[in-house]
């Protein structure tokens, strides 16, 4: 099973207990192909989060454009800063749309006949590893577009100036770059401070191939936050990391799954059927220092689709207060 191993030191009942290498899984020659071409997008993540987490926006040149709405040195000072900005702001998006695609890939090969989600999970660590690599790249970036109101502020007057010389017949050089369109598509990935690209319309298309059976899917993702809550719970497991980034890694990829899970399972996470051990996630979670995971409670808090359900028991809703 290469470096998958059975946790044999304790039994976890009706879950699945696997020992996921996150840092070191390699690729079979069966996985290759696949394997390459997620890692071909995955290998500008790091990049990306750098510069997300580098964005400073144009917050003051546009106050000074606002406050002194006739002065043209400063109309064309704060346009001239947004602008680049904007190109930026495209990128990420257009980055957030190859890792969707992307994730398509490998949901196809980690739900496919004739093995089940959990045999796939198994056989194809370095494949599962790439499936956490991307919900893990995806909540990071959340946790830095949520943090940096300047995204919002920068775009939003892009948008009004653009309007407004739409209004008087007036074409920027930077339409031909991001026209009418693109900027509908990026206003609604932007729109919110507090929206998780996990629960954006289109992240969740690759889950509704309707080729495959739905219970593939869920079962994939409850396996996966399965094999994550207990590597976080063992101590002799945990202790196979070499660093705390890989702990944290673990975390973020068992909210992402337990997220896309609610969201794709008709009754959700927190239903008495579901396949997820809720309690066990959110307690190992709260034995974390409270700073490291406090955004990845809120995303169960907030962004989840059943807690507030009436099926959702009252400890479990307790927890997470």
């Amino acid at each position: 099973m290469g470096n998958l191993l059975k946790v044999l030191t304790r039994e976890i009942e009706n879950y699945p207990h696997f020992f996921l290498d996150f840092e070191n899984a390699q690729p079979t020659d069966g996985e290759r192909e696949v394997w390459n071409q997620i890692s071909a997008v995955l290998q500008d993540s790091e990049s990306m989060l750098a510069d997300l987490q580098a964005y400073k926006g144009a917050g003051q040149e546009i106050r000074d454009a606002i406050q002194n709405p006739n002065d043209i040195q400063l109309q064309e000072k704060a346009w001239n800063s947004v602008c680049p900005l904007v190109v930026r702001l495209k990128r990420f998006y257009e980055f957030s749309l190859q890792t969707k695609k992307a994730l398509q890939s490998l949901l196809e090969s980690l739900t496919c006949p004739p093995y089940t989600p959990t045999q796939h999970l198994e056989r194809e660590q370095a494949l599962a590893k790439e499936f956490a690599e991307i919900l893990h790249f995806t909540l990071r970036f959340d946790e830095l577009k949520m943090r940096n109101p300047a995204i919002q502020n920068d775009f939003s007057y892009y948008r009004r100036t653009i309007s407004r010389n739409r209004i008087n017949n007036m074409h920027l050089d930077i339409e031909n770059e991001v026209n009418n369109e693109m900027a509908n598509r990026m206003s609604l990935f932007y729109a919110e401070a507090t929206q998780y690209s996990l629960l954006n319309t289109d992240f969740f298309l690759p889950f509704q191939n309707k080729t495959l059976p739905i219970e593939n899917t869920t079962d994939c993702l409850s396996t996966m936050a399965s094999v994550c809550k207990v590597m976080l719970e063992t101590p002799e497991y945990r202790s196979r990391f070499t660093s705390e980034e890989t702990l944290m890694f673990c975390m973020r990829v068992m909210v992402g799954v337990i997220i896309l899970y609610d969201h794709v399972h008709p009754v959700g996470a927190f239903s008495k059927t579901s396949k997820i051990d809720m309690k066990g996630c959110i307690k190992v979670l709260k034995e974390q220092p409270p700073d490291s995971v406090e955004g990845l409670l809120n995303a169960l808090r907030f962004t989840t689709k059943h807690l507030n359900d009436e099926s959702t028991s009252k400890q479990i809703r307790a927890m997470l207060q």
